[in-house]
């Protein structure tokens, strides 16, 4: 349990196998560089220990979702560059220039509000650097191809901005049989082939950075990969696809689950066959057992539905089911004729001796992926970096 922490309830983070996914992945992806997805405060690992963790692995940049979550990475000191993976409102536009960040625009309000920030902000700084997102397929944000094409001839014209890179995001690269992904490809090539190579802009910009692949793409798919590869999840140690297609390099790099969350036993009480738990009753015990409790809830991640669907947590060494409808802070175990008692260490995820328990188990048992997971687990549990 972590000083300073009274509620015995924790989640670990282990930087050196978040560093050694992201060397792995960088070896794996070469010559093309890693950027490292670090939004939703790092997947829940925290994003300033993930940032660092990658960028110690190989990586050459980073990826946020929000304004905000880049803002708080420069503010601890992070100098690599950050991308943004969504256009910024036209505030959040002064905010990112400010910062050094480099938006994503996908609209002609985008590009004026970034060209506004930038002429406002520049002060004779070098152009801002913008990528433009081109809509292939996943249809959730991303200009269709001939808008993108339009944008990229603004963006040269301008005085103040640059052509940073030229992206698209993949919506089944996790399924390498379906030909889809390959459909994509080949639409965004055609606005690659477009506009060749792009190199108009306000001060003697290099060649675009063009890229196209997240993590199952990177592992799936040599042709996404161009010269930049955004990767989330395999970072985190969960690969997206189980393995690589015929005729691609194998197997796939070993990526190390890098969170555990854990806590300790509050209450144990003995409880006699039909005996029933929780809000609802409705976990019934079969036989005498033990019952214990443990200090964390659907406050903390872990869905009310957790138990009765299936869910797990390891005491001494052996699973033990959740025992009915978990509750906003609290959930209880079946342990049977385990000797069990207040503080003995609970494993909801991670290993404890032989077993194991992976975000993939839970996404098993709850329907869900295990991204959801990982993101789903709260700020009330706080993290230590092992």
């Amino acid at each position: 349990m972590p000083k300073g922490h009274r509620r015995p309830a924790w989640a670990e983070v282990n930087a050196g196998a978040l560093e050694r996914n992201a060397r792995a992945m960088s070896s794996w992806v070469a010559p093309a560089e890693l950027c490292a997805v670090v939004k939703a405060d790092g997947y829940g690992h925290g994003a300033l220990t993930a940032a660092t963790a990658f960028l110690a692995g190989g990586a050459r940049s980073l990826a946020v979702a929000l304004v905000e979550e880049g803002i708080e990475l420069r503010q601890a000191g992070i100098a690599a560059p950050i991308l943004l993976l969504s256009e910024p409102s036209a505030g959040g536009m002064e905010d990112a220039v400010i910062h050094g960040l480099c938006p994503t625009i996908y609209t002609s309000d985008g590009l004026r509000a970034v060209e506004r920030a930038a002429a406002l902000l520049g002060n004779g700084r070098s152009a801002v650097r913008v990528h433009v997102k081109v809509d292939t397929g996943m249809h959730r944000v991303g200009a269709p191809p001939e808008a993108a094409v339009r944008l990229l001839d603004e963006v040269g014209e301008s005085t103040v901005l640059e052509v940073g890179g030229i992206w698209t995001h993949l919506a089944v690269a996790d399924e390498p049989d379906d030909d889809y992904t390959a459909g994509q490809l080949a639409l965004f090539d055609q606005v690659l082939s477009t506009r060749g190579a792009y190199s108009q802009g306000a001060s003697s910009p290099a060649k675009p950075i063009f890229h196209a692949a997240n993590s199952a793409a990177a592992l799936a798919f040599p042709a996404s990969r161009f010269e930049m590869v955004r990767c989330g999840i395999a970072l985190y140690g969960y690969s997206p696809i189980d393995a690589v297609p015929a005729g691609l390099p194998a197997p796939l790099p070993r990526f190390e689950p890098a969170l555990s969350l854990k806590g300790r036993i509050s209450y144990v009480k003995e409880l006699g066959p039909g005996e029933r738990i929780s809000y609802g009753l409705a976990y019934r015990v079969k036989e005498a057992t033990s019952i214990a409790t443990v200090p964390l809830g659907y406050a903390d991640g872990i869905p009310r539905r957790f138990g009765n669907s299936g869910g797990h947590a390891i005491v001494g060494g052996r699973r033990c089911r959740v025992a009915g409808n978990v509750t906003m802070d609290q959930l209880m175990l079946d342990c049977g004729q385990s000797a069990v008692a207040a503080g003995d260490e609970v494993v909801l995820l991670g290993r404890q001796g032989a077993e194991v328990i992976t975000a993939e188990d839970w996404a098993e048992w709850l329907g869900v992926i295990p991204y959801e997971v990982l993101c789903g687990i709260g700020p009330r549990v706080p993290r230590v970096v092992v």
